[in-house]
């Protein structure tokens, strides 16, 4: 993938919504000229944190497109593209319409809690029809599997087109295996803000971060430190940011990042059933972060 480098700091972005509930398109496109203008590499949309499993087709097609609009070749985009369904996905990367995109990043199917071989074999099939090259995103938290650096290093020799993964286990010894034993163009990037900049240390090539949805300029000089194993002032920038990084998933996500946009002016706080927005406390408490960092 000849854009995104090992030196790369992404976000995946929110999808914002105006009062009524409906895609806000004009604060989406505020939301990437200020992650861009703030010097990040690479954008997600519609990963988790977009909210996309709430969306309709036509709500994703209006954002993807807004994505390449917006960002206008500046800085890579991937496109979020996952399900619980093999044969579905499959026609659905069939029928995708890449244009402007660089990757794809599919998460390990949900709810099914697929074996190793599963997990295998679902993205050996996607490996067969993608249209472009995959990250894949392991999320055990949300999916209810893990999948294991044996599994993803399998994987990683065997493709012709998974070029990566998107690592949110928090597990530092698994995402030290995966770097370890994959073959050396495969991208590890960290999922898990608290791990993302030690992981880094240990060799991973970047994160694709929710915190740095709000705090961007602080996370990719962590990052940035990271890569160029300034192990002293990386470890000064993940404490400053932990913090923040507890307060932004103690009501879920994307519920702390969107109160930290709103604060910013950027959107408003507004998220689709069955999550709801931010309580005032943890309004309150974001604050002083918003204020001091960036």
């Amino acid at each position: 993938m000849h854009k995104l480098t090992a030196t790369s700091t992404g976000v995946a972005v929110i999808t914002p919504f105006k009062a009524d509930g409906s895609v806000d398109i004009d604060a989406l496109a505020s939301i990437i000229h200020f992650l861009i203008d703030d010097g990040i590499d690479f954008l997600v949309a519609l990963g988790t944190t977009g909210e996309s499993v709430t969306l309709t087709a036509k709500e994703r097609k209006t954002i993807f497109d807004t994505f390449v609009r917006e960002t206008n070749q500046r800085v890579p985009l991937i496109m979020g593209v996952g399900g619980n369904c093999t044969h579905t996905l499959v026609k659905t990367f069939q029928e995708l319409d890449t244009t402007g995109f660089e990757a794809i990043l599919s998460v390990t199917p949900y709810y099914n809690r697929p074996t190793q071989e599963g997990l295998y074999q679902h993205y050996m099939a996607l490996d067969a029809v993608t249209p472009l090259p995959i990250i894949m995103y392991n999320v055990p938290g949300r999916t209810g599997v893990n999948m294991t650096a044996e599994t993803t290093v399998r994987i990683a020799n065997a493709a012709t087109n998974i070029i990566g993964v998107k690592d949110a286990s928090g597990d530092l010894h698994q995402g030290k295996e995966i770097i370890t034993n994959s073959p050396a163009d495969f991208l590890t990037f960290s999922g898990d803000d608290e791990t993302a900049i030690p992981l880094t240390l240990l060799g991973g090539d970047g994160v694709i971060s929710v915190a740095a949805g709000g705090f961007p300029k602080t996370f990719k000089a962590g990052m940035d430190a990271a890569l160029n194993q300034n192990e002293e002032e990386a470890n000064r920038i993940n404490n400053t940011l932990k913090p923040v990084i507890d307060l932004l998933f103690q009501e879920g996500n994307p519920a702390g990042i969107k109160a930290v946009s709103a604060l910013l002016g950027l959107c408003s706080s507004t998220v689709r059933l069955p999550l709801v927005k931010a309580t005032d406390q943890l309004v309150t408490a974001l604050k002083p972060f918003v204020e001091q960092l960036d």
